[in-house]
């Protein structure tokens, strides 16, 4: 029988509670590592008993470090880990962004417990489980539009590019918007394919110029 050895961070207790008491009761799931934050799992991690762990359940709205910063943290102790980010957080960017992190999984605290059950045997089989809203958002998000001048960025994007009108550095501009550095340069990749530019020179020329 397969076992599966599971990681908890959530802040709310009684969600917390639930998922600790639910999800044991199937005879291949373990619960190896329970806390309220990022920074506590991060301290297990670094403790002489880390512990072993094949799957993370990881809230985004977390007491210090957001759940999408922390899972470059996480990675680097454990990086062959499946995420699975479980929130109440649905918007569009929340969504891409976790992805874009390292996520592969994305479920709605609103998914009843045996969803979120099975949804930790599809990713421990190598798969990816996303809530139905969830689901419908990414495919929306690739469903080809007909663009307007203007439209070709995301929301995200858009803040991103401001920030470089500001002149903000990535690091400075990741903070500012709660993700990660990585998560800034791959933001900036694309949106340089995008405006078929080569750096934020050119870029910021386009705001400045109206094209934007």
């Amino acid at each position: 029988m397969q076992e599966i050895k599971l990681a908890i961070i959530e802040d709310d207790a009684v969600i917390k509670e639930s998922l600790e008491t639910f999800m044991p009761q199937h005879p291949s799931i373990t619960i190896t590592a329970s806390v309220t934050s990022v920074e506590a799992f991060l301290e297990k991690a670094r403790s002489g008993r880390k512990p072993q762990i094949d799957v993370l359940l990881l809230d985004i709205g977390l007491p210090g470090m957001s759940g999408i910063q922390g899972i470059y943290h996480i990675r680097q102790k454990y990086p062959d880990l499946d995420i699975i980010i479980l929130t109440t957080f649905e918007e569009d960017d929340k969504i891409y962004d976790a992805l874009c992190a390292g996520a592969c999984s994305y479920i709605s605290k609103r998914t009843p417990l045996t969803k979120i059950q099975e949804a930790i045997f599809t990713v421990s089989r190598g798969g990816s489980y996303m809530s139905p809203t969830v689901a419908r958002k990414i495919a929306e998000r690739f469903m080809p539009k007909a663009k307007k001048q203007g439209d070709e960025l995301s929301e995200r994007q858009k803040q991103i590019v401001q920030g470089l009108v500001d002149g903000l550095s990535y690091k400075m501009i990741g903070h500012k918007l709660d993700i990660t550095l990585d998560t800034v340069r791959d933001h900036i990749k694309r949106i340089y394919r995008t405006l078929e530019v080569n750096n934020k020179m050119e870029v910021i020329k386009k705001v400045m110029d109206g094209e934007l």
